[in-house]
């Protein structure tokens, strides 16, 4: 159940309230009460089980106050979260006798050793929370208000207690919410129902009562004992004082405003090298403990209960219980030693100071930044990977080391606020920015220290760095601890895409996330079309389509403009020639003219444009009926005046029946373009295989669905080389998402087949997409060797995957501050992949003119001399020509190779004389299988291996020779890295 993150000391009050409600107090009838008259909420109990617990169970108690017995048919018990989040209902029956109590056991914690419950006399599912909650008792199956319910219709009792992170009440009550509870307390009925929460509701020690059985006695409050910071934190995971009421001193070294407490560090410590427990401390506040009067600086004394909370231990008190002490102590200093990279090294510091101004680190995930107001770091200058992204699936001690890395290396920064941004939407989120982006791959510069603690999930809590004081969003940047890189280019980077200038064509990868012209709500009345239902804002109004219907996307018209303006602006910034999309709507499945989506697209592109710049290529009669496709599927545009189409539209429609390779996946489609200017052909293929959201897990790390994605893979390649083959072109280019990241099976099939990953062979070491704070990518472009030979360089635009999800569309109004921006950042969940490609051969230097040899001229009849007589012959044959030596010049990129990953082109270039050469050389490599690759005017590129392990790879470069030209070898050495 949910661990209460309050667990106040006893009042009196509460003390005051417990008597009366051990004696069993009951309330004399009411005159008539217009909701209420014959049965009340009498306690309510939400931290059963858990640490500081006396109970084992959850629990809510009724009570019929009157002298009649009360009949409970026709009833329902709910209880409902804090934020109004539904937690079960209970359709109540029976009889209940003047005087009694009805008790209906929750959950169990984790603590079974606790005590139970009396009998209860009904037993349901509810989790209650350990601080807040709604309990509503109504008539009927359902109650739909919120807010103020007092005198409400169909009500016959509620109570509302507590609050949320953001310190906003319990989401309804009757005139005002009651106090929060702890895990130890609960709240309890003290007074007869006059429909105010606040005034009846007393926390306190929880007396559970049913209708055979009187309540279980508490056991006492425990005596205080003295205890050291690092006594209280143990050597452990969690405290061995758990549960135990204890006396601390220290320093103050942080009060987090929106934490409700703040941080105590033992006097004088932080600089020490070795430590086998943490010398810091939260010290939390329920709700109404009292004002927070410390400050940073301040030596104290503390008394309160040691309780755990996701991963982070506290001592539980009020503003009575801390006490100013007089004495002088020593500040506490932010540990700078070496960097924590386990879990139990940060153990032994959680609480403290931590410094990090000096140390270097990067974003590496804001999936939930929005949500919870926290971001993913990484130590170091380059974001967590997928492992498989970069080691094979198969290669255990491999993939075992880049997750250990990753656990090594990540951190979480916090706000400092414990708000949950989704369900407070009035609210801003810290860092959150569309003008100061934090972006993943950004570099961080902290301008303060924190505190590292562990907290966030209670079932899954990570280490983190909390600020000194609390980050307010709607106040981002200035509140921030730490600087953000701005790392957005308004376009892909030239010098990756085309380095040396030689590029005349670009290609493109785009995963356009759901473009549909068919919405949800069309004619925007607030009712969804074909029975779709919508995400909504936080007006109530919907964004994008949930559930419902077979559209996806924009759910109405303002929300498309929205979704367009972002991916035009993407697109025609990218400056492709041909692009391939994936995620457009399949406009025919939905019963409107095929291309309907793609062309709309285009006639958007023109116009942003201002001439007509793009043409959608039309779907190919090879497609399959609309019956067997998705509602997705892939599209190609291109520019006229850039590319010329050869033939007509392919598609691999064949295997989309049932049991196929892509009934599950959207159809390959595929163009033959050329260059305006000359050159040579090229194929263009796009893809979008089988998400990893379903299907098989094979178990080898790869996500469900990859038996899938790799039937997908060996059908492409044998489809493709079918294609290649009928309309004789010979370089091919397979492009978009394979929903497969580099070092998996799909990838390394389609490898094996001849079509290397381009951003791989050219260096690139961008990814496309984030996922559960790892970046690799699924969207790759493949090239085979005559293909690979005309590329020029690749660039992923990251645009979108380390983008907050805040600036989406999708989430536009989400929270009490306008995110949206028209240009092409989050205008996907995808970054788009570029590729700068030459088609054109280079003119060949014919050399000078020799001119054709004539017969010698016969002499005329004037000359009257005869030719010389010749002398004898000279026997011996002139000595035959030595054989020219040549220039064998090799060089490769990247000139940085990663293990396991890149595979470099290699460049030979063999002269004689100062002649291009001609003939064959051979490239070999110990282990490897020899490659032999014909010279074509003195050059050839050929792709070399992946090279599994780090270290010197030295390649024999053999020019077999020819004619005149004599054969040569040469010795190059080859760097691998492992990243």
């Amino acid at each position: 159940m949910p661990s209460s993150g309050r667990s106040p000391r006893r009042s009196l009050a509460a003390c005051a309230g417990l008597a009366l409600a051990a004696t069993g107090l009951s309330f004399a009838p009411l005159p008539a009460h217009a909701v209420s008259p014959n049965l009340v909420i009498s306690e309510v109990y939400g931290g059963g089980g858990n640490t500081g617990a006396p109970l084992r169970s959850d629990f809510i108690e009724l009570h019929n106050p009157t002298d009649a017995a009360v009949d409970l048919s026709g009833l329902t018990l709910e209880y409902r979260s804090v934020t109004n989040g539904s937690g079960g209902k209970l359709a109540l029956s029976g009889t209940l006798a003047p005087g009694k109590h009805f008790l209906v056991k929750g959950a169990d914690g984790n603590n079974a050793a606790l005590p139970a419950l009396p009998t209860p006399d009904a037993t349901s599912t509810f989790n209650i929370a350990g601080t807040g909650g709604q309990v509503l008792v109504y008539r009927g199956a359902s109650f739909t208000g919120a807010g103020n319910l007092a005198g409400a219709t169909g009500i016959v009792d509620m109570v509302g207690w507590g609050a949320n992170g953001s310190g906003a009440p319990a989401a309804s009550y009757e005139t005002a919410a009651a106090a929060a509870t702890a895990n130890a307390t609960s709240v309890s009925r003290t007074k007869a129902d006059a429909d105010n929460n606040a005034d009846e509701f007393t926390v306190g020690a929880p007396t559970p009562q049913s209708s055979g059985a009187g309540p279980v006695e508490p056991e006492p409050p425990a005596d205080p004992v003295d205890a050291t910071i690092p006594e209280i934190q143990g050597t452990g995971a969690a405290s061995p004082l758990v549960g135990d009421v204890v006396t601390t001193t220290g320093v103050v070294t942080a009060v987090p405003q929106f934490l409700y407490g703040f941080y105590l560090q033992t006097p004088g410590t932080g600089a020490e090298a070795d430590r086998t427990a943490s010398d810091g401390v939260f010290v939390y506040y329920p709700n109404g403990s009292g004002a927070i009067s410390v400050e940073p600086g301040d030596h104290v004394e503390v008394t309160g209960e040691v309780a755990e909370h996701a991963g982070q231990t506290q001592i539980r008190t009020s503003a009575a219980q801390v006490t100013e002490l007089t004495t002088p102590a020593a500040a506490p200093v932010p540990y700078t030693g070496a960097w924590p990279a386990t879990d139990a090294a940060k153990e032994t510091l959680e609480g403290m100071l931590f410094g990090v101004r000096d140390r270097e680190f990067t974003v590496a995930d804001t999936y939930s930044t929005n949500v919870y107001g926290e971001v993913g770091l990484a130590l170091g200058d380059t974001p967590l990977l997928q492992p498989t992204e970069v080691a094979d699936p198969r290669d255990a001690s491999a993939i075992a080391a880049v997750v250990a890395d990753n656990a090594a290396r990540a951190i979480t920064l916090d706000d400092g606020s414990g708000t949950s941004f989704t369900s407070n939407k009035n609210l801003v989120p810290a860092y959150v920015s569309d003008t100061d982006p934090v972006r993943v791959g950004a570099g961080v510069e902290f301008v303060e220290d924190v505190i590292l603690t562990e907290g966030g999930s209670t079932s899954a809590p990570t280490y983190r760095f909390q600020p000194l004081v609390s980050v307010d969003g709607s106040r981002f940047p200035a509140t921030s601890p730490a600087v953000f890189e701005d790392t957005r280019e308004a376009a892909p980077d030239a010098s990756r895409v085309d380095p040396d200038g030689e590029a005349e064509l670009a290609i493109a990868s785009f995963n356009v996330l759901n473009y549909f012209t068919t919405l949800g709500d069309a004619d925007d009345d607030n009712v969804g079309d074909d029975g779709c239902r919508p995400y909504t804002d936080r007006a109530g109004d919907g964004t994008n389509v949930n559930t419902g219907c077979d559209q996806r996307g924009a759910w109405d018209p303002e929300d498309f403009a929205r979704q367009q303006e972002k991916i035009v602006a993407a697109i025609n910034a990218m400056d492709a020639d041909v692009v391939g999309l994936m995620e457009i709507e399949n406009s025919l499945v939905l019963g409107e003219e095929a291309d309907e989506a793609t062309e709309s697209l285009v006639a958007a592109l023109n116009a942003d444009a201002g001439s007509e710049v793009w043409a959608a290529n039309p779907s190919s009669a090879d497609l399959p009926p609309a019956a067997e496709m998705d509602v997705i599927t892939n599209a190609i545009i291109y520019k006229p005046a850039a590319v010329r189409r050869v033939g007509e539209a392919r598609a691999l429609g064949e295997l989309s029946g049932a049991g196929e390779a892509f009934d599950n996946a959207r159809e390959p489609i595929a163009q033959v373009f050329t260059s305006t200017e000359g050159g040579e052909p090229f194929l263009f293929v796009v893809n979008h295989f089988k998400s990893k959201g379903s299907g098989v897990d094979d178990g080898t790390g790869q996500g469900n669905a990859n038996p899938d994605r790799v039937r997908q893979a060996e059908a492409l390649a044998t489809w493709v080389e079918g294609v290649r083959v009928e309309e004789d072109v010979d370089a091919a280019y397979l492009l978009g998402d394979f929903n497969a990241y580099t070092m998996e099976d799909p990838i390394r099939l389609l490898d094996e087949a001849g079509y290397a990953d381009v951003t791989s062979a050219t260096g690139n070491d961008e990814y496309s997409y984030l996922f559960s704070g790892l970046v690799g990518s699924l969207d790759h472009v493949l090239a085979n060797d005559a293909a690979l030979a005309s590329i020029t360089g690749s660039d992923v635009w990251s645009i979108n995957s380390g983008e907050s999800i805040a600036l989406e569309y999708s989430r536009f109004n989400y929270h009490g501050a306008d995110f949206h921006a028209p240009g092409p950042y989050r205008s996907s969940d995808h970054d788009p992949v570029v590729v700068g490609i030459d088609t054109v051969a280079e003119p060949t230097d014919p050399g000078p003119v020799t001119p054709s040899p004539t017969d010698p001229p016969t002499p005329g009849p004037s000359d009257p001399t005869d030719p010389p007589t010749p002398g004898p012959t000279d026997p011996t044959e002139p000595p035959a020509p030595e054989p020219v030596k040549p220039t064998v010049r090799a060089f490769w990129y990247p000139q940085q190779v990663v293990a396991g990953r890149t595979r470099a082109v290699l460049t030979v270039k063999v002269h004689a004389q100062g002649e291009a050469a001609d003939g064959w050389v051979r490239v070999s490599f110990p282990g490897k299988r020899t490659k032999v690759v014909k010279l074509e005017d003195g050059v050839l590129k050929v792709r070399l291996w992946k090279f599994g392990g780090a270290g010197d790879k030295t390649l024999t470069i053999t020019y077999n020779g020819r004619g005149d030209v004599a054969a040569r070898s040469i010795v190059r050495v080859v760097r691998v890295v492992r990243r």
